[in-house]
């Protein structure tokens, strides 16, 4: 079910919005410093029946509600704070490169990936550690080759991965096939 999901079901078997369940919340102390998740929850559940999967869409609406929102720049800055910035250059040139493949192309980082859309199409991931970039792209029925293995378990979203260990090996053929993978999205 999708986060969506649990607000919709929400709000039709209680008649209330994600707001109104927050001035509810701020008028008993809910969503004061300390409070716990377990607080919030056993009270959605209490007073208005929720199952837990539903109270904790409505505690992570309130943290989404109380978390400042941050530009792209700002949240791609803060995916390279760590262990993981010296990756930062290699990432700016890839996405130079791939520009040029059209001007609908977009990053999109979460705490654990960076995303690559062709507008609204995801179609590679970024997974990075100190150590690794690796490039996930989406190519359904392509056999793998050259440097490009199936991507197995590693990240359901994507078909194929290559590992990528120093800067110069995103190269013509990690490019050559993100571009397939940009065409085919």
């Amino acid at each position: 079910m999708s986060y969506q999901a649990y607000i919709d079901t929400i709000r039709t078997k209680t008649g209330l919005t994600p707001d109104d369940f927050k001035a509810l919340a701020q008028e008993k102390g809910l969503l004061n410093p300390g409070v716990k998740t377990g607080e919030i929850v056993a009270w959605l559940k209490e007073d208005y029946g929720l199952g837990q999967g539903h109270a904790m869409a409505i505690v992570l609406w309130f943290r989404e509600e109380n978390t400042p929102k941050l530009s792209l720049d700002e949240r791609i800055d803060n995916f390279f704070n760590s262990s993981r910035s010296n990756w930062r250059d290699t990432y700016d040139q890839l996405m130079k490169n791939l520009e040029k493949f059209g001007g609908d192309v977009t990053a999109d980082p979460t705490d654990t990936y960076i995303s690559l859309l062709k507008g609204s199409k995801k179609f590679a991931v970024l997974g990075l550690t100190a150590d690794r970039m690796d490039i996930g792209i989406k190519l359904k029925g392509v056999e793998p080759g050259g440097r490009f293995e199936l991507a197995g378990s590693w990240n359901s979203m994507v078909t194929h991965r290559v590992r990528i260990t120093a800067p110069n090996q995103v190269d013509a053929e990690v490019l050559a096939w993100l571009k397939n993978a940009y065409h085919a999205a």
